[in-house]
């Protein structure tokens, strides 16, 4: 642990050919590879001969777990002052914030899975000693030894994140979405925040300073205009004035007076923007790209509703339900892509030890202004047909949390991902960029590319748009490929990365793809599909200053996927009780 590291040693990118580690884009990439005072991985020392053969083995198939598979784990061992076995395994060093600690031995021995309250201020680590959790920030040390009897406390609260450790870690316990869970969680907001006002204010002032919450919540009317004027039109024929399903105070209009194509901010939500069209409405230029098929009277009149988000004022992040999406084998691969003598593709089919919680950590309930539902669960994320079904064990979609790899990013799929430094990206997935792994904290995969970048550089439908098996573009339960769908986009405006969520009432991967085209978007794709509740969005507005936030749904009916509490007031969905399916979340800067 002493011993003296050098940047040969801790390149997490050994293991890879030479050109990629040559590549320009590493340069962003290798802020990680040099030892620094407040580096995350001084505790956390591993050979690079180590490490390049740990990735080798991420790369095989062999049955193992989930915790085995991490290519980038590194476990430090001791014996507290009480004569407890410990192991502590840090899942990736490099985004420092999910931990294996595991104590006793034998059958005796447990699992907690631990989660770091402030990856980017705690660095975790078991001591000099090797006998006690010793946690370093700038603002001091703390050192705990929670297996001693807190760690049973916290597992008996049955909370989704229950605090440790004064706060700065949190031992995660799958969620159970039960009411009773929804009435303990809610306690727990009301209890566990207001006391832990030292840890939120330690992140303010260390992270945000004088950018956090109360200054970013206000947002000047002229700079709202000049997002809305950045942003422009939809290329668009008909520009009629549309009454929808999404009701959201506006600034400066009337949401039930939109007009189709525009894009308005959205009252006490800096940052927000909400518009609303049919894809029948889209220009005959638009139209004329060649690469997706015509669309039918009924697509061309169905609504669709999106919020924009200006990633500038935003962090992204990523959570998994406490069921969906699964790791095990869909039922879709057969033949070669799917081998019976392992449980999962990947060589696991469970998550155990670790445990999903199916929301938010309720530390971040000040921040939260918007969260929208994740993709396709295991059963439907895989292909049943074409090349992709026989290679790769049939491309399913691979997920990554908080740096851990749930499921391979599996190439060829479209996805969105976000790295250690908050950049998110999306694009098609390609062995090429492996060299990224240890630096994403959060990605998704969902099937191939709504819209894709041309030769050019400007968004086309994709490549597999036209083609319903091709694209695994699913239907709704009658085997109709125009349903309810939902879909993300990225679009840079004047520098500004605008992130976009749209609820499609009833398209085809041609109406998704028509419709991105004319909002200008570089790349877009499916998320999930068939339900408001599957295609689930929301964002929380509120008052300047004030802690209290109202919950406001991209359509009004996604309000009955809400729970109540006993006093009859709303209940946010994956925000204040569990959920079975995966999400995104928006935190303010």
């Amino acid at each position: 642990m002493n011993k003296e590291i050098s940047g040969e040693d801790v390149l997490p990118f050994a293991g890879f050919p030479a050109p990629l580690r040559a590549a320009p884009i590493l340069a962003a990439a290798c802020l990680f590879a040099a030892p620094a005072a407040a580096d995350t991985l001084a505790p956390w020392y591993m050979p690079a001969a180590q490490r390049a053969a740990q990735f080798a083995e991420f790369g095989q198939d062999y049955r193992r777990s989930v915790v085995d598979f991490q290519p980038f784990r590194v476990t430090l061992t001791g014996t507290g002052t009480d004569g407890t076995a410990l192991r502590l395994t840090s899942l990736n060093p490099f985004v420092n914030a999910w931990f294996l600690l595991e104590t006793g031995e034998g059958r005796s021995s447990r699992n907690w899975h631990l989660e770091n309250a402030a990856p980017e201020l705690f660095t975790v680590s078991l001591g000099e000693s090797m006998n006690e959790l010793v946690i370093e920030s700038d603002a001091g040390t703390i050192t705990c030894t929670p297996w001693e009897g807190e760690l049973e406390e916290a597992r008996d609260q049955g909370l989704p994140y229950a605090p440790i450790c004064e706060g700065r870690l949190f031992l995660r316990n799958r969620g159970s979405g039960s009411y009773t869970m929804r009435e303990s969680v809610t306690e727990f907001l009301r209890s566990y925040v207001p006391f832990g006002e030292n840890l939120i204010n330690l992140i303010k002032d260390t992270l945000y300073e004088d950018a956090y919450l109360t200054t970013s919540q206000v947002m000047d009317e002229a700079e709202a205009g000049a997002v809305v004027a950045a942003l422009g039109h939809a290329d668009l024929r008909d520009t009629r004035v549309m009454r929808s399903n999404l009701r959201v105070d506006l600034v400066g209009a009337d949401s039930t007076q939109m007009e189709a194509g525009a894009w308005y901010a959205v009252q006490n939500a800096p940052g927000i923007y909400a518009s609303v069209v049919q894809p029948g409405m889209v220009s005959r230029e638009v139209m004329a790209v060649r690469g997706a098929n015509g669309l039918d009277g009924v697509e061309n009149y169905a609504d669709v509703h999106m919020f924009a988000y200006d990633m500038s004022r935003f962090d992204l992040r990523y959570e998994i339900g406490t069921s969906h999406p699964e790791v095990d084998w869909s039922p879709r691969p057969s033949g070669a892509g799917r081998d019976y003598n392992l449980p999962g593709p990947d060589g696991f089919g469970t998550v155990d030890p670790l445990q999903m919680t199916g929301m938010l950590n309720p530390v971040f309930i000040d921040r939260v202004a918007a969260i929208f539902a994740g993709g396709f669960k295991r059963d439907h994320g895989a292909w049943r047909l074409t090349d992709f079904a026989y290679t790769n064990h049939g491309h399913h979609y691979g997920f990554l949390v908080n740096g851990v790899v749930l499921s391979r990013l599996q190439p060829g799929l479209a996805t969105v991902w976000v790295l250690t430094d908050g950049t998110v990206q999306m694009g098609t997935w390609d062995d090429s960029l492996n060299f990224l792994l240890p630096n994403i904290r959060f990605a998704r995969q969902n099937g191939t590319a709504v819209i894709e970048p041309n030769d050019e550089g400007v968004g086309v439908p994709g490549a597999q748009v036209q083609s319903w098996m091709g694209g695994n573009w699913s239907g709704s339960a009658e085997a109709q490929l125009r349903t309810l769908r939902s879909g993300l986009c990225m679009r840079t405006v004047e520098d500004r990365q605008m992130l976009i969520y749209a609820v499609f009432s009833a398209a085809t991967p041609s109406g998704m793809a028509r419709t991105f085209q004319a909002y200008h978007c570089d790349y877009a794709m499916l998320l999930d599909m068939n339900s408001l509740d599957l295609t689930y969005a929301a964002i929380y507005p509120r008052e300047a200053g004030s802690e209290e936030f109202s919950i406001v749904h991209l359509d009004r009916r996604m309000a009955e996927s809400d729970s109540r509490h006993r006093d009859g007031s709303p209940m946010g969905r994956f925000i204040e009780f569990s959920d079975n399916r995966d999400f995104f979340y928006l935190l303010r800067r």
